[in-house]
């Protein structure tokens, strides 16, 4: 029969993934991507840099913020952050007058700087070395203030991406009457010198209208530097911007200078002296940021190669980009608490990233500014930390410390391996405390017996975030050397109470992190166990795993996979439950895939399309 598709056999798809679907972002927030979106391009520009203000001479012109257009792996929903324009320089005789650097703007993970202040006039008492900041694109140099020497511009291009972000500012100068700025750097060309008769102009910013069209009042000219100054009594003659939003600089009093353009990145104008009292002009602020972002991966007509055919359906078509960015969450083995009156135990340290590379979900207070990991396609061994062993009480033994969890053993730590560090023991009576009782969390310290003084006291607390890590990866066990009765282990969340009166600590709290599309509570620290006999209370488990003291008997174990510590023993020989093992969850784009073995570990696909991998027990993970 005849086809309709000229004869060629194959599968007819004109869906196309991207559609070249185009997003305008100039305020913070997220992209949601199309459904088959993998590539996109984006231009990135960071705020543009405040014009330095003057105190009777000229200030440099702000550098462009930094501009980058690149392709990039993106899927799913993905944050997006505009950065500000720096604010203005003061007037700057004998006070501080630079204008400030321009705030960063950056599209799933990836940055552009904000661009370099203006430099202020230089010179004995003007209290500025008159030296353009650094950023994107760098910050005009000031009028000099005697002589005829030059000020620098600021660097562009910091720190250092390739292809450049942007241009140095260009120098600022003073002969005789003749006082000039020089231009903020651009995006597209470096700022001008300030010459004798002629302030410098800002650096020219980047045309992306051939990818964009037409987009803002610049048309689709961005990050210009901010012109520079120029000193009312001499000949010198104001700058202009550069194209791309840079504002003019300014001369005299009212000055004339003019800010950057609002979501272009470009530079503010410097301010120039009026030659008169008050002398002193303030510059102008940088324009804000912006992101622009076309949803390139799209295909249409027809494929009879059944390989080809085949990696569509499977959604693996076209291939993920590498390395990529993921997001993380590692937690290790909370410690199990002492006996015969036991402190709790410490919960297992608790570290993760933002959440930034992979999409909006709530992270805990660590997580805060913790940049993801970037991983290659590969193999990355897994260990989960398990959580310490229950203890008897017959003999007044120490809890046991939890064991520590790590994502990608064989990598450097900090960069591709990340290590938390097992909870502490809970303390025991007959038994010393302080460093003994160390960990992620700080195990809490256990009844001070009198009868049988330790060195450390038996009652004192362990320390939390040990080994140390930046943010902390857990809080200090509570005790003191006086305390009695025992105390509760530390937290991720929270320090551990120290037992007062009639009432043992309760435990620290944990943190709550939804990386795997449910808010979860995890690492909280145990309570400390009580002589329930003569009328004193246990301490209640931290939230997170966390479980209480007890009076006779043993206490419960922490829930597995929660890197909780289990509560303490209390009077009658009173034993302790096992610590809660920890977990390693991790985070990856859409366009990823993800395996994990044994098969006792999951995987899962977010409704936004991020891909999870959990793991409950040790195992590998792949990543292709």
């Amino acid at each position: 029969m005849p086809r309709t598709n000229g004869g060629i056999i194959g599968k007819r798809n004109v869906t196309s993934f991207g559609k070249c679907t185009q997003t305008d972002k100039t305020s913070s927030g997220c992209v949601s991507l199309q459904p088959g979106t993998r590539v996109v391009k984006t231009v990135i520009i960071g705020g543009g840099g405040g014009g330095a203000g003057t105190g009777n001479a000229a200030g440099g012109g702000g550098g462009a913020g930094g501009l980058r257009n690149i392709e990039l792996n993106a899927c799913g929903t993905v944050p997006v952050v505009i950065g500000a324009g720096g604010a203005a320089g003061g007037a700057c005789a004998g006070a501080p007058g630079r204008g400030s650097q321009g705030c960063s703007s950056s599209f799933n993970g990836t940055t552009s700087a904000g661009g370099g202040g203006g430099g202020c006039r230089g010179g004995t008492g003007s209290g500025e070395p008159g030296i353009g900041g650094t950023g994107g694109s760098g910050g005009g140099g000031g009028s000099s203030g005697a002589g005829c020497g030059p000020k620098v511009g600021g660097a562009g291009n910091t720190p250092p991406v390739s292809p450049p972000q942007g241009n140095a500012g260009g120098n600022g100068i003073t002969c005789g009457t003749n006082a000039s700025g020089g231009g903020g750097g651009g995006a597209g060309a470096v700022g001008t010198n300030g010459l004798a008769p002629q302030a410098g102009p800002g650096g020219a910013g980047l045309d992306v209208s051939p990818d964009y069209g037409n987009i803002g009042p610049t048309c689709s000219v961005f990050a210009g530097g901010g012109g520079g100054g120029a000193y009312a009594p001499g000949s010198a003659t104001v700058s202009a911007g550069g194209p791309g939003g840079g504002g003019k600089g300014g001369k005299g009093s009212p000055s004339g200078v003019v800010a950057g353009t609002t979501n272009t990145g470009g530079g503010g104008g410097g301010a120039g002296g009026p030659g008169s009292s008050p002398y002193n002009t303030p510059g102008s602020a940088g324009g804000s940021g912006r992101v622009i972002v076309k949803e390139l991966n799209k295909a249409s007509g027809v494929w009879n190669l059944k390989s080809q055919l085949k990696a569509l359906q499977q959604g693996t078509w076209p291939k993920p980009i590498f390395p990529a960015l993921v997001d993380y969450l590692v937690v290790a083995g909370g410690g199990s608490g002492g006996t015969n009156i036991g402190g709790g135990g410490g919960a297992g340290g608790y570290r993760e990233s933002s959440g930034s590379a992979t999409g909006c979900y709530t992270v805990s207070p660590l997580g805060s500014g913790v940049s993801a990991l970037t991983l290659t396609a590969g193999c990355y061994s897994i260990t989960v930390g398990a959580g310490g062993a229950g203890q008897p009480g017959s003999s007044s033994p120490l809890g046991a410390a939890g064991n520590a969890s790590v994502f990608n053993t064989d990598g450097s730590e900090g960069t591709t391996k990340i290590t938390s560090a097992g909870g502490g023991k809970g303390g025991a009576r007959n038994s010393s405390g302080g460093t003994n009782l160390d960990g992620g969390s700080g195990g809490g310290g256990g009844v001070n017996d009198g009868c049988n003084p330790q060195s450390p006291a038996a009652s004192v607390g362990g320390s939390g975030n040990v080994p140390p890590v930046s943010p902390a990866q857990g809080r200090d066990g509570g005790g003191s050397p006086s305390a009695n009765p025992a105390s509760g282990g530390g937290g991720a969340g929270g320090e551990g109470t120290t037992g007062s009166g009639s009432q043992s600590g309760p435990g620290g709290a944990g943190v709550t992190s939804s990386i795997n599309g449910t808010p979860t509570a995890r690492a909280g620290g145990g309570g400390g166990g009580a002589h329930t006999g003569i009328g004193q209370s246990v301490g209640t488990g931290g939230s997170g795993g966390g479980t209480n003291g007890i009076g006779p008997g043993t206490s419960s174990a922490s829930p597995a996979n929660s890197g909780g510590g289990s509560g303490g023993g209390g009077n009658g020989n009173g034993s302790s439950g096992n610590g809660g093992s920890g977990i390693v969850i991790i985070r990856a784009p859409s366009c990823t895939s993800l395996s994990v073995a044994p098969g006792t570990n999951s995987t899962a696909t977010r409704p936004c399309g991020a891909k999870v991998a959990t793991f409950t027990v040790s195992g590998t993970l792949t990543v292709s």
